[in-house]
C-alpha cells in the first residue's frame, strides 16, 4: 500500500461556526411569572424560584437534598446530581465537573420559602406513612421518590401558556440568571464561579455578546463618573461668553487708567 506524501486535510478550511444568540425571558416576562405563581402547587413555586436565583442546571435541582441547605447561613450547597436514561430510570451522579461542587447564597425570601416548603413535605409524608419513600429530596413524586427531570419542563410550558408569555424552555433559566449577574456588573471570573464552570473560557464562549454589552455600558458609567467635568467647561463657556459686572468695572478701570497714564 503506497504511501501519502502529503495530508489533503491541510488545505480543508474549517467553516467557522455562527453561535446564535440566546432567547432568554424578558424582565417583564419575568415579572409575569412571578406575579401569578401564587396559584401553582409550591414546589412548582420553589423550583421556578430557585432555578432564576441560583442558575444551578437542572441535574442539580433535582440532586438537592435537604441536608444540602443550611438555614442558618441561607446557603445551599450543590453535591451531586440526579439523571434518567431509559435504560437506568432516575439515578443519582456526581456533578458535571468538580468546580460545579459550589455553595450559593440566597435573600431570606428564597429561604422562607424553602421551610413552607420542607414543612409541607413533611406533613405530607406523615400523613401517607409508610406509602412515602424517604430520599431526603427537594423534588418529588406525590410518594417521595424522586421526581422526573421533565415533569418542571411540562408544567413551565402549559404555565407560560396560561399566563400568554412565550415558552423558551426549561434551560433558558441558568441563562436568564448568568444574565442577570452580567447585567449587575459581575466579573467573568464571577461569574464562571456562580454558574459552575469548570474554566472561564466557558462563561466567555456561552455570553460574550452579554460581556460585550455590559462593557458597552462603561461610556456611560464613566460619562457619569465625571459629569463634573461637564459642568465646569460650562461654567468656562459662558464666563468667556458675556463679561460679569465686575469684569466690566475693571475694564473700565484699566481704560480711564490708560487714558490717565498716557
Amino acid at each position: 500500500m503506497g504511501m501519502l506524501t502529503d495530508n489533503p486535510c491541510r488545505r480543508v478550511v474549517v467553516p467557522k461556526i455562527e453561535q446564535t444568540e440566546k432567547e432568554i425571558y424578558t424582565l417583564d416576562e419575568v415579572k409575569k411569572l412571578f406575579s401569578s405563581l401564587q396559584n401553582e402547587s409550591l414546589n412548582y413555586q420553589v423550583y421556578l424560584t430557585l432555578a432564576i436565583y441560583s442558575g444551578f442546571r437542572r441535574s442539580e435541582m433535582f440532586g438537592l437534598e435537604w441536608k444540602d441547605i443550611d438555614f442558618n447561613y441561607n446557603t445551599i450547597k450543590i453535591r451531586r446530581t440526579s439523571q434518567y436514561t431509559a435504560e437506568k430510570g432516575i439515578y443519582t451522579d456526581t456533578t458535571k465537573t468538580k468546580k460545579s461542587q459550589r455553595i450559593s447564597k440566597f435573600p431570606e425570601t428564597v429561604m422562607e420559602l424553602l421551610k413552607r416548603f420542607q414543612q409541607e413535605q413533611l406533613s405530607e409524608a406523615y400523613r401517607l406513612g409508610s406509602k412515602w419513600e424517604d430520599h431526603d429530596r427537594l423534588f418529588t413524586k406525590w410518594n417521595g421518590a424522586p421526581m422526573h427531570p421533565q415533569t418542571p419542563y411540562k408544567w413551565l410550558r402549559d404555565y407560560c401558556e396560561k399566563i400568554n408569555i412565550p415558552f423558551r424552555g426549561l434551560h433558558t433559566l441558568r441563562h436568564l440568571h448568568a444574565s442577570l449577574l452580567i447585567y449587575e456588573g459581575m466579573d467573568v471570573v464571577a461569574v464562571s464561579a456562580d454558574m459552575g464552570h469548570s474554566v472561564v473560557g466557558t462563561t466567555l464562549n456561552l455570553y460574550s455578546h452579554m460581556f460585550q454589552e455590559a462593557r458597552a455600558r462603561n461610556c456611560e458609567a464613566i460619562t457619569n463618573a465625571l459629569r463634573f467635568t461637564n459642568e465646569v467647561s460650562t461654567e468656562e463657556n459662558e464666563s468667556t461668553e458675556a463679561p460679569t459686572p465686575c469684569e466690566e468695572e475693571d475694564e473700565q478701570e484699566e481704560e480711564s487708567l490708560g487714558l490717565t497714564i498716557g
